[in-house]
């Protein structure tokens, strides 16, 4: 699970919103043009991720609450701004837990309706997407870099065929039937 801040100056705003939207409105080729757009006009970001067994060891919610923190921590150390003044829009209907530091405000639907919240979310999407190409080399079979991890026919199938690998969670449903030898569903 891959998180990610961003911050953007106002400089930059008009420059960027015509190619910035939700990265899942976007194809893998504007996305990468989004980002190299993004970085060259001055747009920071700050990263966070969840490992599987981190997702396994306290669930999705947490892990994600913690690979967001991680993303902020990053990008306030990044740009030097301090945490009491720092305005966070969030995408989704919570709060980061253990950022009470930051003022926050939860926007439901923010990739759609924030321009740094659908930065944050190219550069994530981006970053994951090169991360599952690694993995589909470490892990044959799978077709990762195809499918990128999610549970496509596909996916399900390779794992039935498999069982997971290291990189798959076993708390989710279909792993964990390939786990125990069963064909996922």
């Amino acid at each position: 699970m891959t998180a990610c801040a961003a911050w953007i100056p106002t400089a930059s705003h008009s420059l960027i919103s015509p190619l910035v939207n939700d990265s899942k409105k976007l194809s893998a080729p504007r996305r990468e043009r989004a980002l190299r757009l993004m970085l060259a006009s001055g747009v920071r970001f700050g990263f966070g991720f969840a490992h599987p067994g981190e997702i396994d060891r306290e669930n999705i919610l947490e892990a994600t609450f913690n690979a967001m923190g991680a993303a902020v921590r990053r990008l306030l150390r990044y740009t030097g701004a301090s945490p009491a003044s720092a305005l966070l829009l969030v995408d989704g209907s919570h709060r980061i837990k253990r950022l009470d530091s930051c003022l926050q405000q939860p926007v439901v639907d923010g990739d759609a309706k924030s321009l740094s919240i659908a930065a944050a979310s190219i550069y994530a999407k981006v970053v994951r997407d090169r991360w599952m190409q690694v993995l589909d080399a470490r892990h044959p079979g799978y077709g990762l870099a195809g499918h990128k991890g999610y549970g496509t026919a596909a996916h399900l199938e390779a794992l039935g065929r498999l069982g997971p690998s290291p990189q798959h969670r076993l708390s989710f449903a279909p792993v964990r039937q390939a786990a125990r030898g069963g064909a996922p569903a």
